[in-house]
């Protein structure tokens, strides 16, 4: 006779023997996330200066140099400081029940507040003000109407363009009570980022920061994502300048003083490949298992790099 087997129900102990109610465990982790009602694109005031693409949803791409002037950099560290200041604000309201609709709302609001525009809003026709990706989505999820649940795991990308400039950062952050799976996943994503910034130094190639990311990464048994990789960004918001998050032989650009990009590694439990929702923007991982991703602007000093998307 074959075994039959039983799933275990929300409140009964989990099977991994945590100890650990079955939803507030492991269950969460084996729900895929699936797409939901997308709201209409929220209107943002007429006084807001707006990036060239808001309103053509074409962005330009003009090869130029990568160091930036002393008086775009000053302006860059205000666009990063109100950038990071935002995604605390939107970071703090992640919980059990709140709709990602919900926190895209709050980040436009924080970001008009501030006097910006929030850059991913109609940029290649993205239709929100923030990109929130779920649990085994890699990154460009788009908010929607479906709740987080306890025991997922978000990652909000905030980019906030003002006075001319971009301001570019995300975190993922816990939804309520999370499995020691994921919890050490976001350890670790955190601290590749860390590992990144630290090899930024002037004469070293661009190489050298995607290096230090997948060594950390697959120290912890980890995947490192490669389709999606960090960029250079000042008046425009995806400049030439590409900063992959692996070892990559071709990424022979020489860091120097003055250039400004961002470093953003995307870390996987399992396999690092993707695909592409029918929504044309939604990357999950091919095996679905779940994945974090943390993300600084950074300047290029004179003995390593300032971070700019702090609120310090």
């Amino acid at each position: 006779m074959p075994t039959t087997v039983v799933a275990p129900k929300a409140n009964d102990p989990c099977w991994c023997g945590s100890g650990r109610k079955y939803k507030r465990c492991h269950k969460a982790s084996t729900e895929r996330v699936r797409p939901g009602r997308i709201s209409p694109p929220r209107p943002v005031p007429d006084h807001i200066p707006r990036p060239p693409y808001a309103e053509t949803g074409v962005p330009t791409r003009t090869p130029g140099p990568h160091v930036r002037s002393p008086e775009v950099i000053e302006r860059m560290r205000a666009a990063g400081r109100a950038a990071a200041e935002v995604l605390q604000v939107v970071g703090a309201a992640v919980a059990p029940g709140v709709t990602t609709d919900e926190l895209d709302a709050l980040c436009h609001e924080e970001i008009i507040k501030r006097g910006g525009y929030p850059s991913p809003l109609n940029y290649g026709g993205f239709p929100k003000s923030l990109c929130t990706s779920v649990n085994e989505v890699i990154c460009h999820g788009i908010p929607d109407d479906r709740p987080l649940r306890d025991g997922d795991i978000v990652n909000l990308d905030v980019t906030i363009y003002l006075d001319g400039v971009h301001g570019d950062t995300n975190a993922t952050f816990p939804v309520g009570q999370i499995d020691e799976a994921s919890a050490r996943l976001i350890e670790v994503t955190r601290a590749c980022l860390e590992r990144g910034i630290a090899a930024v130094k002037p004469g070293r190639p661009v190489r050298a920061i995607g290096r230090a990311i997948q060594e950390h990464a697959e120290a912890h048994g980890y995947g490192v994502v490669r389709a999606f990789v960090g960029h250079g960004i000042a008046e425009e918001f995806h400049t030439d300048l590409q900063i992959p998050h692996y070892d990559d032989p071709r990424a022979t650009t020489i860091l120097e003083p003055g250039m400004t990009f961002t470093i953003e590694p995307m870390i996987t439990m399992g396999a690092w490949q993707h695909e592409i929702w029918p929504d044309g923007w939604t990357a999950v991982t091919v095996d679905r298992k779940r994945t974090a991703q943390f993300e600084h602007t950074l300047l290029v000093t004179d003995d390593g790099a300032e971070i700019l998307t702090t609120t310090d």
